[in-house]
């Protein structure tokens, strides 16, 4: 095992904001770092890891709240919102040039290079606390997957009335070992094959689910749709039907998001073409392929369900049968959320390591890195700060995720609160700031009312997961089976 230290070598670099000379000799980018290779075929499959989540099959439920009419235009609406506010991102990567301008790393040192100031810090809070979040998430999303894997097998054997009661807590602990394993990946550029297979597993699992809901369709065993969605007095209360129409708002337009580590995949993208311009290839192939999954399964399971639709027909039991194709598809679900979960936690090790190796640059302890060789895999260096640190991580959210089951609930109200500067606010204000928009013309008012109206929906929606908050505080008892 050979040790060696990385103050000046590119896995330092990588984490910081360590500019080393280029060498004509090796193979560097125009910044000293390790030459990208990414294309706009690997910053599609980021994406759409990012954003085809499990909630694709919660969206039965989104449309059941709206109906017809609104819950298929809000689909759309914010395709479309969430495409242009990424393009504007994607010019901002370089600065202050698009395409020439020095590199920016991630979302913050994008929002200190055109902004400044106090909006830094509101960007780091923003982006960190919903990453953070979401990987506490991803541990009890998956866990529920896995856990409905035993279920369906328990219902097959002893009938859809058994008491298939289980515990998630083992589920929960198996994913974080996992994520520890996994955590050990150095950065986002080696992130590509995991985010391949997890992009292959959310086609899989949703297409499983659209076409469970066809053949419901076509079996003629299908649930009362309306216009407008649930029926105030027959389906839901006169309340339940504003909160949860605020929910299903919410719930859309986060599904479409991922401006939180936009950035930080633009960043593995090889610098010819331009990176704005494969950025935005990529965007455009992750969101048209997210929003044609979405309509399928929102609208297929809503005529499958009704305005009974679960808030997901997997692992809530909207089918039950053929069990064998309900297990593969939830185990579809917990591999896809494996790669998802790196994908959303690399930007929160890279952030750590980039602060600790600059506060820090002569710790060897922070700095050295030892080569070991791994049989089947080949030279593979490790740092054993980064081992520490990151497993520390991984521990530390999964027991989180353990204390708290119902902490999707929260991931909702953190989902608000990000939502609307990290997607649309930052984004608009660094293009007026980058092309110079002339203030109060026609485009300068166009975009500060495309803000306004989304940080109404972040507000409404704010609102609904708070009343769901509520709701779940109530019965919350820690450490309990949660699955019955």
């Amino acid at each position: 095992m050979k040790s060696f230290n990385t103050e000046y070598e590119h896995p330092a670099a990588e984490s910081g904001d360590v500019y080393v000379e280029s060498d004509p000799t090796k193979n560097v980018d125009d910044d000293g770092r390790e030459k990208r290779t990414g294309t706009w075929l690997t910053a599609s499959a980021h994406i759409i890891t990012a954003v085809i989540g499990s909630g694709v099959l919660s969206l039965a439920w989104a449309i059941a709240q709206l109906g017809w009419i609104a819950g298929l235009l809000i689909l759309v609406i914010f395709s479309f919102i969430t495409y242009f506010t990424s393009t504007m991102l994607a010019d901002c990567y370089r600065s202050p040039d698009p395409v020439t301008g020095k590199r920016n790393y991630t979302y913050m040192d994008v929002v200190r290079s055109y902004l400044g100031g106090r909006k830094v810090q509101l960007c780091g809070v923003a982006q960190y606390g919903n990453l953070i979040g979401i990987t506490v998430g991803y541990t009890i999303t998956a866990s529920i997957s896995l856990v409905a894997i035993g279920k369906a097998n328990c219902f097959h054997d002893k009938g859809h009335d058994a008491d298939c009661t289980l515990s998630s807590y083992p589920y929960m602990a198996a994913f974080g070992i996992i994520q520890i394993i996994l955590s050990q990946i150095p950065n986002f550029h080696k992130l590509s094959f995991l985010s391949i297979m997890a992009a292959v597993m959310s086609f899989t699992y949703a297409t499983i689910g659209i076409g469970l809901a066809i053949a419901t369709v076509a079996g003629g065993k299908v649930g009362k749709t309306n216009m407008t969605g649930t029926v105030v007095g027959v389906d839901v209360t006169a309340t339940q039907k504003i909160w949860r129409s605020f929910q299903a708002v919410g719930d859309i337009a986060f599904a479409y998001a991922y401006a939180t580590v936009l950035i930080e995949i633009q960043d593995t993208l090889k610098s010819s073409p331009a990176e704005n311009k494969s950025m935005k290839r990529a965007s455009l192939v992750g969101v048209s392929t997210t929003t044609f999954f979405y309509v399928l399964c929102g609208c297929l399971g809503y005529a499958a369900f009704g305005n009974k639709a679960p808030g997901d027909f997997l692992t809530d039991f909207g089918f039950y049968e053929p069990f064998w194709l309900i297990d593969f598809a939830n185990a579809c679900i917990a591999f896809h959320l494996i790669g998802a979960y790196q994908v959303f936690a690399q930007p929160i090790f890279q952030f750590v390591e980039k602060r600790c190796n600059r506060n820090w640059p002569d710790n060897k302890f922070i700095t050295s890195e030892y080569s070991v060789n791994i049989p089947f895999l080949g030279k593979f260096n490790i740092s054993i700060f980064r081992l520490v640190w990151r497993t520390a991580y991984v521990v530390i959210t999964t027991v989180v995720a353990m204390i708290f089951p119902f902490f999707n609930a929260i991931l909702g109200l953190i989902g608000a609160a990000s939502f609307w500067p990290l997607t649309v606010y930052f984004p608009v204000e660094m293009h007026i700031a980058q092309t110079k928009v002339k203030k109060y013309s026609p485009r300068w008012i166009g975009l500060k009312m495309l803000c306004w109206v989304c940080l109404i929906v972040s507000l409404l929606a704010a609102a609904g997961s708070i009343a769901g908050l509520i709701s779940s505080v109530k019965t919350y008892k820690p450490f309990r089976t949660i699955h019955e």
